[in-house]
């Protein structure tokens, strides 16, 4: 029986295993098929506290593994496929064909960015591919770049970008764009800012070194193609939250399919909280998700020292 069981590798959950590592709980952090979460398809990480010089995402990421196996984390390579609650107030948790049981439960399994599902298309992410502009516009000043999308993100990324690129390609599939009036307006009034209308990519053209060097789009209402030059492509058309597993559990999703928190880090079901990505859609940034990893952790040792 374990006291705190902690599901995904992100900086939300190594925070939340730090934490409660630190206050002599032995959590156990089960990892998910993505180690590290989304840092570990990013390179230089400028924009965490504590590192002047930037660090590489798979760096940090590992660090913070370090530090929660310092203070007495264990973690298992499995994936979670299941999480139910018994009368009893325990979690038994369903993983790679056994079952672990634990009084309290913290799920920062993050989201996955939605990406176009073109060919090599994992290959690219990092490489002049990307879907956070926070996090990699600085790398690309002065140079074209393109966002993809046609919503409030696409919108806010696209403007956030002309910043530093020379030119920003906003690419969408329909025209007009979908997101809000004054979103719209703010972006398509940015001189930097192009519209691309009625156009998709259909393949990512590539340098000697396999970085991205241009797109091939196609128009679709003419069906003609073109090329557009440029250093790295933003993908802004959603995120999905790794929540499938939770079916069943009485835990409450919003219709994205994000973990509706109802106090804090709190879930609604009692012993079970949530942090990072997997709840948050607003910021998705890694300093956030460590600050929910700290408050959950905090929030489940309150709840176990209260049913003791």
């Amino acid at each position: 029986m374990e006291n705190v069981i902690i599901i995904g590798t992100g900086c939300a959950g190594w925070t939340a295993a730090i934490y409660t590592a630190r206050s002599n709980l032995n959590p156990l952090v089960i990892s998910g098929t993505q180690i590290g979460g989304q840092l570990t398809t990013t390179t230089e990480v400028e924009n965490f506290p504590g590192f002047p010089e930037g660090i590489m995402g798979p760096d940090l990421m590992m660090k913070m593994q370090q530090q929660a196996e310092r203070f007495g984390a264990r973690v298992e390579y499995a994936q979670v496929t299941g999480v139910t609650r018994g009368e009893d107030g325990i979690f038994t948790l369903d993983l790679d064909g056994k079952t672990l049981q634990s009084h309290t439960v913290i799920i920062a399994t993050g989201a996955s960015a939605r990406y176009l599902g073109l060919p090599g298309e994992e290959k690219l992410v990092g490489r002049g591919l990307t879907s956070c502009a926070t996090c990699d516009g600085a790398f690309y000043r002065n140079v074209p770049v393109c966002v993809v999308g046609g919503g409030d993100s696409a919108c806010e990324e696209a403007t956030f970008l002309t910043r530093f690129a020379s030119k920003v390609y906003l690419i969408h599939r329909r025209d007009p764009l979908r997101a809000s009036k004054i979103m719209a307006d703010r972006a398509l009034a940015n001189d930097k800012i192009e519209p691309v209308w009625e156009s998709a990519i259909e393949e990512y053209l590539l340098d000697e070194n396999g970085e991205v060097r241009g797109v091939k789009l196609v128009n679709l209402k003419t069906e003609a193609r073109s090329e557009l030059e440029l250093k790295c492509v933003f993908v802004a058309i959603g995120h999905v939250p790794n929540t499938s597993f939770l079916q069943g559990t009485g835990v409450s999703l919003d219709e994205q399919g994000y973990i509706i928190q109802t106090k804090g880090t709190e879930t609604g079901v009692p012993g079970l909280f949530a942090a990072g990505d997997v709840a948050d859609h607003v910021y998705r940034q890694a300093i956030t998700a460590a600050g929910q990893g700290c408050a959950a952790a905090l929030e489940a040792e309150r709840y176990l020292a209260a049913h003791e």
